[in-house]
């Protein structure tokens, strides 16, 4: 055998592209044409969109179903309130009802159920204007929450919602969101206008306002429910005031409702002001006719009015205690915080106290020891007059007598507002008339000061001869002659100041006005203080003191007064 026969045979060539069919093969699938599939897919489509038909037509077979019951139960509701659509429904209501409305109506579907007592006497309170307001954890905020939502079935219906500053206003618009979808299924908030949108087209506007000229943001709307949490929280009455002026709806259900509702704790700079409004004109739970905390009128229709004599609107004030709130109230945690307070703070948000305030600024005030009723006074104790003067803001003039044990009897004051100097000039002078004339008068510096070329206030006032003399502004010495005189002498052991009971505005600031947050030498500026100022001008005239007061006071008023003297009117 050669040499080429032990050479192995080369391996056969690779044959390139696509392997013939096998004739003995299995048949291939068949492959739909592009004319089936199309049928086979429109085929598709139309069952899906029968079924599609036949879940929606269920939907709303179901949907008109409970439509159709929950009008019927609407219907026995109605009858069984007797009209009073305004009212709270509550499980008595629903007890009155057929059995199968009960089942539909079941505690599965109730999303806020107001506790018994002040809470459920505040959401179902017809008044116009209502304050829910007193100790802490009493369920305030969520209640204030809940009263609007009466209303949103209505497309007309506007509400407003505020608070005084932006991370509180943050924290009311997070409750809001755990409330309001559970109660109204399709509500939307948008938070681009911190607004409520409910289906039937109902809105509820959740703002802040921090300031007094804040308000003008709200100049030409209107609304049928306002509300302020936290009302004290405003040094003045005049954002609620304002307010007012944007109450109205021109839909019959809406416009017979119009509701004015606020919540607060008792102090703060504004708690005074609360408090002459809702707490010292009426009974706690009972409406009552307001008055004008200046005046005293009442606000009813004028004479000539064909509802002459009537109430303008009735007012409320219901009182919050933690008591209230079973929440709160079970493992008791809370109210042992509360009870640890000291005294001040314990009265104010435990008990509900509105006599004690936040950081009172004249502890030693007792209404017992320095409050008196009106009497005569010997008319050759001298007289002496301050005042504290504004436009905006309050005027405050105080009278007072020095006996002569140099104890300062104030025993008349005038509180008005909007007064000009020519104005009030003239108020005193009328008030005086029958009334030894003062030997003394001292008014604010800054009345003094000019703008322009004409006569300052004091000079106004003076020309018209009511005279002045420049004021001691000294506020941190001012205090401490008020807290001197608060106090027992050491050697008659009765106060040195005493007020006539007719004095109201300087006995509640004195009780009231808080110490300053920045300042606890001084009293917080915001606050109501102009009978305070006034005061501390009185007292600070350097008129005490000495036994010959007497003789220099009826020195000055027997001086000539000359009328070109129009820097200090003596």
């Amino acid at each position: 055998m050669s040499s080429d026969d032990n050479t192995a045979a080369p391996a056969p060539k690779r044959k390139r592209g696509r392997p013939k069919k096998d004739p003995n093969a299995p048949k291939a699938r068949y492959h739909l044409s592009t004319a089936e599939k199309a049928r086979r897919a429109t085929q598709a489509s139309i069952n899906r969109s029968k079924k599609e038909a036949e879940r929606k037509r269920a939907a709303a077979t179901k949907q008109a179903y409970r439509a159709n019951v929950r009008e019927k139960a609407a219907s026995k509701v109605e009858t069984a309130l007797k009209g009073e659509k305004s009212r709270v429904i509550d499980q008595g209501d629903v007890n009155v009802l057929p059995k199968a409305v009960q089942d539909l109506v079941g505690e599965s579907e109730i999303v806020f159920k107001p506790n018994e007592g002040p809470q459920e006497e505040f959401l179902s309170a017809p008044e116009q204007d209502v304050l829910y307001g007193g100790a802490a954890g009493g369920g305030k905020s969520f209640a204030l929450l809940a009263d609007p939502l009466r209303y949103c079935h209505n497309p007309n219906h506007r509400g407003l919602l505020l608070r005084r500053t932006l991370d509180e206003l943050t924290e009311l618009i997070s409750k809001s969101k755990q409330l309001y979808t559970k109660a109204f299924p399709g509500a939307v908030f948008r938070e681009s206008k911190s607004t409520w949108v409910f289906p039937s087209g109902a809105t509820i506007w959740f703002s802040y306002l921090d300031k007094d000229k804040d308000v003008t943001r709200y100049q030409g709307q209107a609304f049928n429910w306002i509300a302020i949490d936290e009302i004290t929280q405003y040094p003045t009455s005049y954002v609620w005031d304002y307010l007012r002026s944007r109450l109205r709806s021109t839909d019959p259900e809406l416009s017979k409702n119009l509701s004015m509702r606020c919540t607060a704790n008792p102090g703060g700079v504004g708690g005074w002001w609360v408090k002459k409004m809702y707490i010292d004109q009426g009974d706690p739970g009972k409406p009552f006719i307001p008055t004008d905390v200046e005046s005293g009128k009442a606000y009813v229709y004028p004479e000539g009015h064909e509802k002459a004599g009537q109430p303008l609107y009735w007012r409320k004030f219901v009182p919050a205690r933690l008591t209230d709130n079973p929440y709160l109230m079970r493992d008791g945690q809370y109210e042992a915080m509360l009870l640890s307070l000291p005294e001040v703070e314990r009265k104010r948000l435990l008990d509900g106290d509105w006599d004690v305030a936040e950081g009172c600024a004249f502890p030693e005030f007792n209404k017992f020891k320095h409050v008196v009723d009106p009497h005569e006074l010997p008319t050759n104790w001298p007289r002496i007059r301050a005042a504290d003067y504004g436009y905006a803001s309050p005027s405050c003039v105080l009278w007072g007598a020095i006996d002569w044990d140099n104890n300062i009897w104030v025993y008349r004051e005038l509180y008005v507002k909007h007064f000009t100097a020519e104005q009030l000039a003239a108020k005193i002078l009328e008030m005086e008339e029958y009334d030894p004339t003062p030997h003394y008068a001292v008014l604010d510096s800054s009345c003094w000061n000019r703008v322009g070329y004409g006569p300052s206030i004091a000079e106004t006032m003076i020309r018209m001869g009511c005279r002045w003399t420049p004021s001691d502004r000294a506020r941190i010495q001012g205090k401490m002659e008020i807290h001197r005189r608060l106090g027992d002498n050491e050697f008659t052991g009765e106060p040195t100041v005493k007020f006539f009971n007719t004095c109201t505005n300087i006995v509640k600031q004195l009780a009231g006005i808080p110490l300053s947050k920045t300042n606890s030498e001084d009293v917080d500026t915001k606050a109501e203080d102009h009978a305070y100022d006034a005061l501390r001008y009185m007292l600070m005239t350097r008129t005490s003191g000495y036994v010959s007061i007497h003789k220099t006071l009826n020195d000055i008023k027997n001086s000539t007064f000359k009328p070109q003297d129009t820097t200090f009117g003596y």
